[in-house]
C-alpha cells in the first residue's frame, strides 16, 4: 500500500491536536484524513469511512478511547488503532494495549513517530 492511498481517521477532543496531527499526516502525502471529536463519533466515522489506521486520544468526552477501540475492534478485528496519551495518563496505555490497540504514542505527538507508524502499516499492506 502507498501512503497516498491510505485513509486515516484522527480522533481527539482537542481541535488543535486534531489539526496538528492531520497536517503532519497530509504532509506525508496522505490524501484522505477524516476527523472525529470523541469516541462515539470515531466509531461512527470508522464504520462510514473504513480507514486503514485510526489515531485516537484516550481521554475524551462521551466515549473514551478505550471504549472506542474496543467497539471498533468488535466491528472490525483487523482495525489498526493507535492510541495517544499525554503525560500523566500513561496508566491508560496498558488498558489500551489490553483492549487491542495496534500501537501508542505519547503527546505531544512527534511527526517522526507518526510517519514511522504509517510507514509500518504501508509496508504490511494495510488492513
Amino acid at each position: 500500500m502507498n501512503i497516498n492511498e491510505m485513509k486515516v481517521l484522527v480522533c481527539d477532543d482537542s481541535i488543535l491536536s486534531r489539526k496538528k496531527l492531520k497536517d503532519s499526516i497530509v504532509a506525508l502525502g496522505c490524501n484522505e484524513v477524516f476527523e472525529a471529536a470523541d469516541g462515539e463519533e470515531a466509531i461512527s466515522k470508522y464504520k462510514e469511512t473504513n480507514p486503514d489506521v485510526v489515531f485516537m486520544d484516550i481521554v475524551m468526552p462521551k466515549k473514551d478511547g478505550i471504549e472506542a477501540v474496543t467497539e471498533i475492534l468488535k466491528y472490525d478485528a483487523s482495525a489498526k488503532v493507535v492510541m495517544a496519551s499525554s503525560v500523566g495518563t500513561q496508566s491508560f496505555l496498558k488498558d489500551a494495549i489490553k483492549a487491542g490497540a495496534y500501537d501508542f504514542l505519547q503527546k505531544p505527538l512527534d511527526p517522526a513517530q507518526v510517519e514511522r507508524i504509517i510507514n509500518n502499516i504501508c509496508t504490511q499492506g494495510g488492513k
